[in-house]
Formats: structure tokens, C-alpha cells, sequence
């Protein structure tokens, strides 16, 4: 086996590993929910603890990449509060409220929300694949909600509204992410959008109120593992794979995450979902794959190719 043939085989195993480590993050974040801590506590945890975390690391490996030019500062704001903070609560919430796989699948929907946003806003031409991935998703969705019970008094709506929710904050999110991601490092960008949430969410809740609640060793060790081996871990490890294989492909694999979460969830928590629900989920997961392959397919397009070479050469003159 070559050196280069091996390398797309890394990469698909670093984001496989990335989707296992966030599927376990968000099962651990249900048990700490039946422990009692809030959507709200761990947010703060997470995003505190993480930005802690990330700062020295960055620090060791490379302190120019905590580097930012003052005039982005209101930019990491705005995307730290309106993006990051929001994507954690609205995904732990909608966990405390629904089963995690079922959460996870919401916001999976992200990708179908920034379909709709290049269409709607972009003035993008809506094609065929497109058409084809919102109906699946919107039927998909449908199903893993469970409306198909036509009993609205046994659904948890806020849970649901808090996962669909949680998809669309993410679809922002990756949108205004990869503006900053023209500019700087996408380390640079995890740092600060990690920072300003962190300060939003210890003004929304009282500083540090989260820490100051008696947890046992159980509780202190699931929060490190969703610290640490469910963000900025998988986030190193996604990163890396998209180095390998192109983010395309990164994305579709990571699709993996829902289906591991289901298993996860059902072995450690007893949830379980209803055949119709399992459909519902493959209709979101292939939805989603659709739309990634039409979007590799049109990132291949001769017309862009040559955008891409000559945005480079610009850059290195």
C-alpha cells in the first residue's frame, strides 16, 4: 500500500472517530440531565472549561493563531453569542426534552437550512437534487418527531422545537464560520466563537454558577470527557480528516453520529425508537448525503476549479 493511498483511509477513520466521540457526548449529556444538572449549567461548563482548555493549548502549539485584527472583534462576538451559544443550548436542551438520537437527527437538519438559505437569500438556482433532499428531510423530520401519532398531548414540542432550532443555529453558524474561516485558521476562529460564548452564558446564568454546585466524581468525569473528548478532540480529529479527504466526504461521514448515538442511547439510557422513527432517520441521513455529493459535484465544476486557482495565485502574490 502507498503512502497516498493510505491517507483518504486515515482521514475517513479520524471523522469517524470525530462523530463516535460527539455521539458519547451527547448520551453523557443525558445522563447529567437525570443527575440533575441543567441544559443551561453544562453549556456554561462546556464552553468555559473549553476555551480554558483551547487557550493554553494554542498557546503551546502556536500563539499566533490567538491572534485577531480589532476590527473582527464585534464579528467573534456576534458569532460567538448568536452562533455558539445558542448551537449548544438549543442541542442540550432539546437532549434533556427528547431522545438524544432523535435531537442529534434535528440538527442535522442543519445542512438542508443552509440549502434553503442559498436558494431563498443567495438567489442560488434551485436544482433537482436540492428539491429531492428538502422533501426527504422535511418527511424524514416528520417522522423522527413522531407526529405520525396525530396525538400532539403526548409529543414533546419544545424539545422538538429546541432540536429543529438547534439546526438552524448551527446552519448559521457554519455560514458566518466560514467567513471568518477565509481570514484566519479555523482554530483561531473554534477559539474565540468558544471565548465570547463562554463570557455570554456567564453573564446570562451568574459567573460561574455552573461550578459551584456539589458534583461527584461521576458527574465531574462525564463533563471532562464532553470537554475534552467531545469538543475539542473530535473537533482536532474532524479537522484533520478534512485535511485528508475533502469536507464533503468529511460531512457525509460524519452522518454517522445519529445512527451511533441511537445505538449508544438505547444500550446505556433504554431509548428507543420506533421503526417509523428509524425511517424518518435514514430519510434525514440521506437527504444530507445528498446534498454533500451535489455540493463536491459542483465544487468540481471547471468554472469553479479556475475561480479557486486564480483566488490562490491572488493570495500568494
Amino acid at each position: 500500500m502507498t503512502e497516498g493511498s493510505a491517507l483518504p483511509k486515515k482521514g475517513y477513520f479520524l471523522v469517524i472517530v470525530a462523530a463516535v466521540l460527539w455521539a458519547v457526548s451527547g448520551s453523557s449529556g443525558k445522563f447529567l440531565f437525570h443527575r440533575g444538572v441543567t441544559p443551561a449549567e453544562l453549556v456554561q461548563l462546556r464552553v468555559t472549561l473549553s476555551t480554558v482548555l483551547l487557550f493554553f493549548w494554542l498557546l503551546i502549539k502556536d500563539r499566533q493563531l490567538l491572534k485577531i485584527f480589532p476590527r473582527d472583534i464585534f464579528y467573534f462576538l456576534v458569532l460567538g453569542t448568536a452562533g455558539m451559544a445558542m448551537v449548544q443550548y438549543t442541542y442540550f436542551h432539546a437532549i434533556s426534552k427528547i431522545h438524544v438520537a432523535v435531537a442529534i437527527l434535528l440538527q442535522y437538519l442543519a445542512p438542508l437550512f443552509i440549502a434553503l438559505h442559498a436558494v431563498l437569500l443567495a438567489r442560488e438556482r434551485l436544482t433537482r437534487p436540492t428539491l429531492i433532499a428538502l422533501a426527504g428531510s422535511t418527511f424524514g423530520c416528520y417522522l423522527v418527531a413522531g407526529a405520525y401519532n396525530f396525538n400532539l398531548l403526548t409529543m414533546n414540542l419544545e424539545g422538538i422545537a429546541f432540536g429543529i432550532a438547534s439546526g438552524i443555529a448551527f446552519a448559521w453558524y457554519a455560514i458566518q464560520g466560514e467567513r471568518g474561516m477565509r481570514r484566519y485558521n479555523p482554530w483561531t476562529v473554534l477559539f474565540y466563537a468558544l471565548f465570547f460564548a463562554s463570557l455570554f452564558w456567564n453573564l446570562a446564568i451568574f459567573p460561574l454558577k455552573a461550578f459551584q454546585r456539589p458534583y461527584g466524581m461521576v458527574e465531574w468525569a462525564w463533563m471532562g470527557y464532553i470537554v475534552i473528548f467531545g469538543t475539542i478532540v473530535p473537533y482536532w480529529l474532524y479537522s484533520e480528516g478534512i485535511s485528508l479527504i475533502r469536507a464533503t466526504r468529511a460531512s457525509v461521514t460524519a452522518t454517522l453520529e445519529p445512527i451511533t448515538a441511537a445505538f449508544i442511547s438505547f444500550f446505556f439510557l433504554g431509548e428507543i425508537l420506533e421503526p417509523l422513527q428509524m425511517l424518518g432517520g435514514g430519510l434525514v441521513i440521506l437527504s444530507v448525503i445528498l446534498l454533500q455529493l451535489k455540493r463536491e459535484h459542483d465544487e468540481n465544476t471547471p468554472v469553479l476549479i479556475r475561480a479557486r486557482q486564480k483566488l490562490q495565485e491572488m493570495q500568494e502574490k
